[in-house]
This record gives structure tokens, C-alpha cells and sequence, in this order.
């Protein structure tokens, strides 16, 4: 008898036809397959999205591909329709997209239960019923349960404006003809990566700050950390006296919160009042432009951010130089090594395998360091070659005076895109050359 039942139940096509039923409607397959709770459960679901949902969804799609329809009208300086405004209905439209992206999924969930169960059927095995199939859910998927909220959490305040932004750099949205409520914006495809990239003006802006946010960024990470070496070096030597006292010494400018020191720095750079220039002075030497020239201030900026970085990566290194055997040291005394021998075969190379992967992330930290150079420069001095950029502006300060000083907004949104996959693309190399992820000790 249960052989011919297995057999019946091979002769049908339960898996096709309880999925075909649940493309037709959430819950008909597992009604179907007589789950009769979990069927009405997923068609409820789907009868509240056609209920509530639906209709705000068309709405939101609509108006992410039209950015608006309707245009502010004023009459005598009034407003008398405020018209539709671009940009929230492109961060709606995106909200619900992400909505009807998260519905589809569950979509193809039902349809795929509908599918393996009907497949447990033709193969003769019991189907659980709506308890069993809970705690199923609860004992296997309690890990995806666990890390839902937090998912949804990155999808909101991370994928989100990530999103948000990469399309504000595909439209015109600008100031002053495009600026919402009072105008309308619209989708220009690629045309502020062409101009970026074409126009000579927006061009030798973008390779001119380009070009310099490399140099900081690489200069600024090396000098702190052979800086922070050459100090660990020395006070790891047996002829300096009261290491622990110079240590603490050197400990103070990381103590210290980095914008004071910043700010503090600044006025010590002024061409007129700083205390350096009153110290060149004092000593019959002219004053040096530290801020108005576009060298010198390049320089001002790398050295204060020697004075802010060195510490840390000098308690790095000491850190390191501790677990170096000495028996090292004492092996190449005997045969004859040089201090400078010493470090160049053994202590250099050692240090270096902790230090390069930070050396990576302190680049692409340095890489976005607005704070400082906002504090420190504001970009400055102007450049009358640039747009809206100026000799020490990196790319995120570059970023930062067109969005809320000029309102170039579209445009910004093209460069932060650009700063995005470089940044990202350090972060992948970054990664594949970690042991940790290789799954290497």
C-alpha cells in the first residue's frame, strides 16, 4: 500500500504546480500542499501589500523616474502651488524601491517553500505542519533572525545614502537653476562625469586636488611612520637615559584632542601675529608666508600633521620592538653587524609586518581627512585656476565647498563617487593581502 502511495505521489507534479499556484498568489502553493495556516498566513501578507502598499509604491517608482512633474508656481512673490520637489521624491522613490526589493525577495521565499515542499510530497516524506514549521524556522534560521535588524540598520544608514548619493550624481540638481522646491530637477545620465573629466576647468580642478590628495595622503602617512620609528628606535637603545620619561613626553600630542592642537598651530603659522614668524624675527630672519603660499602652506600642513601622528605609531613600534628576541641582536654583534646592519636585517623587517596593513587604512584615513585640513587651511590659499577649490584642498574638503557653499551638488556627488571606488578599491586590496582573510595563522 505505501509503495503504490509513493508511486501516486511520484506521478504528479506537486513542486511545479504549488510553485506555479504561488506565482499566481502568495499562499496558494502551501495551500496546496495542505498547509493550510502558513498558506493564509503568506496570503495575507499579500493582501496587505495590495491593500496598503501598493498604490504608495507605483507612486514612489513614478516619482523616482520623473524626479516631478509639477514645477513651484509664484504669483507677485507668493507661492501659489509649491509644486513637486525633486529630491525627496527620489529619496521616497529609493525608499520604496528598497521596500518592493525586500517584498520580492519574500515573493520568491513563498514561492520556493511552495516549491520544496511539493517536492517533499512526490517523494512520499510527511509534510510538517504550521507549529512544526515555526520552530523548523526558529532552529535553523535563528542566526538570519539574529542578524536581521542589524541588516536592515546597514540597508537605512548605510546602503542608503550610499545609493542616494551615486544618483544625485547621474542629474542636474545645482544651484542656481536647479535648485528644488522652487525648480524642477532632472536626469542627465553621465554628464557630470563628461564634464568632470572634458571640460578643461572641472578637469584641471579634479587632477589638481586629485593629484594632491595623493601626495598628502602618502606623505602624510610615511612621515608619521618612520617619524614614529626613528623615535621608538632611539629610546630603545641602551645608552638613552630615562626612556619612560622621554616616552611620556612624546605621548602628549596624541593626548592632546587633535583640533585644539590644530587650531593652536594655526595661529602659530599666522603671517603677521604667529609666534614662528615672531621667532624668525627675533633671530633677524624675513617671516615666512606659512599660509598664503601655496609650498609653504603644503608644508605647514604636513608638519603639524607630523607633530598630531608620530605618537601613535611610536608606541606601535615600541610595542613591536619589545617581542624582538635579543638573542637576534646579540648573534648579529658577533659577527660583526653595524647598528645600521642591525636595523636594515632585523628590526626593520619585523616592524614592517605589523605596520603595513595600518599603514594601509592610515592611508585612506589621510585620504578623507577633512577635519584637519578644514581647521588647518580651509583649503587655502585660493587657486584662481580652480573651481570652488583651493592649493591644499583635498578631494572630501573639495566635496565639502561645493555641497554647502556653492550648491554644486551634482557634481560633488560625481566626485564623491570617484573618491568611493578609490577609497574602496585600497579597502579590497587591503583585504586580500590581510592573513586573516586568506585564513592563513
Amino acid at each position: 500500500m505505501n509503495v503504490q502511495s509513493q508511486e501516486s505521489h511520484k506521478g504528479k507534479s506537486h513542486s511545479k504546480i504549488a510553485a506555479l499556484l504561488s506565482v499566481l498568489f502568495m499562499g496558494l502553493g502551501q495551500l496546496y500542499n495542505k498547509q493550510y495556516w502558513k498558506g493564509i498566513s503568506w496570503s495575507l501578507f499579500e493582501l496587505i501589500i495590495l491593500i496598503f502598499f501598493i498604490k504608495p509604491i507605483m507612486s514612489g517608482l513614478h516619482g523616482l523616474i520623473t524626479l516631478g512633474e509639477t514645477p513651484q508656481v509664484r504669483q507677485r512673490g507668493r507661492i501659489v502651488d509649491p509644486g513637486d520637489h525633486s529630491i525627496l521624491l527620489m529619496a521616497e522613490g529609493l525608499m520604496l524601491l528598497i521596500v518592493l526589493i525586500a517584498i520580492v525577495g519574500l515573493y520568491y521565499l513563498s514561492v520556493r517553500d511552495a516549491y520544496l515542499v511539493g517536492k517533499m510530497r512526490e517523494q512520499g516524506q510527511r509534510i510538517m505542519n504550521f507549529k512544526e514549521s515555526v520552530r523548523n524556522i526558529w532552529d535553523n534560521g535563528y542566526a538570519y533572525i539574529l542578524i536581521t535588524p542589524t541588516a536592515i540598520c546597514m540597508i537605512l544608514l548605510t546602503v542608503f545614502p550610499l545609493v542616494f548619493t551615486a544618483l544625485i550624481a547621474f542629474t542636474n540638481f545645482s544651484s542656481p537653476n536647479y535648485l528644488p522646491p522652487r525648480a524642477l530637477v532632472d536626469w542627465v545620465g553621465i554628464e557630470q562625469f563628461v564634464r568632470l573629466f572634458t571640460m578643461e576647468s572641472w578637469r584641471g580642478t579634479f587632477l589638481g586636488v586629485f593629484s594632491w590628495t595623493v601626495i598628502w595622503a602618502i606623505s602624510s602617512t610615511l612621515i608619521v611612520v618612520f617619524a614614529g620609528l626613528f623615535v621608538a628606535v632611539v629610546l630603545s637603545q641602551k645608552v638613552v637615559k630615562y626612556t619612560k620619561f622621554w616616552r611620556n613626553i612624546y605621548i602628549i600630542p596624541w593626548a592632546v584632542p587633535g583640533f585644539v592642537s590644530i587650531l593652536i598651530f594655526r595661529n602659530m603659522y599666522n603671517g603677521q601675529f604667529g609666534v614662528i614668524n615672531d621667532m624668525l624675527r627675533s633671530v633677524g630672519l624675513n617671516p615666512i608666508p606659512w599660509l598664503s603660499d601655496p609650498t609653504w602652506a603644503k608644508v605647514a600642513v604636513l608638519m603639524t600633521n607630523l607633530w598630531l601622528g608620530f605618537p601613535f605609531w611610536m608606541a606601535l613600534f615600541t610595542a613591536v620592538l619589545t617581542t624582538i628576541s635579543k638573542e637576534l641582536y646579540e648573534a648579529a654583534e658577533v659577527d660583526g653587524a653595524t647598528i645600521v646592519q642591525q636595523f636594515r636585517n632585523i628590526t626593520f623587517p619585523i616592524v614592517m609586518v605589523a605596520a603595513v596593513p595600518l599603514m594601509v587604512f592610515t592611508f585612506a584615513f589621510n585620504f578623507n581627512q577633512l577635519t584637519f585640513i578644514y581647521l588647518m587651511t580651509e583649503g587655502g590659499p585660493m587657486n584662481a585656476n580652480y573651481n570652488y577649490a583651493g592649493h591644499t584642498d583635498i578631494l572630501l574638503s573639495w566635496i565639502f565647498k561645493m555641497t554647502l557653499d556653492n550648491g554644486q551638488y551634482a557634481i560633488a556627488s560625481a566626485v564623491a563617487l570617484v573618491v568611493f571606488l578609490i577609497i574602496a578599491g585600497f579597502a579590497y586590496f587591503n583585504l586580500r593581502n590581510t592573513k586573516s582573510m586568506k585564513g592563513e595563522a
